[in-house]
């Protein structure tokens, strides 16, 4: 099965890469199953929110212009996916680090108030060993400082969502379940 093509400028200006153009059905396992061997990893740097776009404009560590257009939607890239390997290169995903927002909920109920404070603002929520992280927001920020909840500010690589049964821009399975729950009564 063909994961990937590529098509490469014919002439690139000297001294830089040729342009490389993927088309993907899918990502390959993660950059953990893969034997490196003597081969370059090349990384490509993607924002906590560039993850599920279907087409992706980027340039990698090592300067290759790439264009991302995966052919099914939600394809949720994280930390060390392989999107392409040949006999000396690896092209696999780098998370960067952003400013954010983690929480370490003491007990249950705070647990629950926090995720429902984030959730009615709409930000996507991580989970990363016991702390809830979220971009960062300053109003949210206000919010819970005055509440008195454990926070702190830093740079973090937002990986792990939480995943939810509402997706944002596209169908959600919870959505499309109930508009085809047969209609008994009437």
């Amino acid at each position: 099965m063909v994961v990937a093509s590529l098509i490469s400028t014919k002439d690139p200006v000297p001294g830089n890469q040729p342009t490389v153009f993927m088309i993907l059905k899918e990502k390959l396992l993660p950059l953990s199953y893969h034997d490196i061997g003597k081969r370059e990893i090349d990384w490509l740097a993607l924002e906590w929110h560039e993850t599920n776009k279907r087409i992706l404009h980027k340039k990698t560590a090592a300067g290759r212009d790439i264009t991302l257009k995966f052919l099914q939607e939600n394809q949720n890239l994280t930390q060390d996916d392989v999107l392409y390997e040949d006999a000396e290169t690896i092209i696999a995903v780098e998370i960067a680090a952003c400013e954010a927002i983690s929480i370490r909920p003491r007990n249950s109920y705070e647990m629950a108030t926090i995720c429902y404070e984030i959730g009615n603002k709409h930000l996507p929520l991580f989970l990363a060993n016991d702390e809830l992280m979220v971009a960062l927001d300053i109003p949210l920020l206000r919010l819970l400082k005055s509440a008195g909840y454990e926070i702190a500010e830093g740079m973090r690589k937002l990986i792990s969502p939480l995943k939810t049964s509402v997706a944002p821009h596209g169908s959600s399975i919870l959505f499309s379940k109930i508009r085809i729950l047969p209609n008994d009564e009437k």
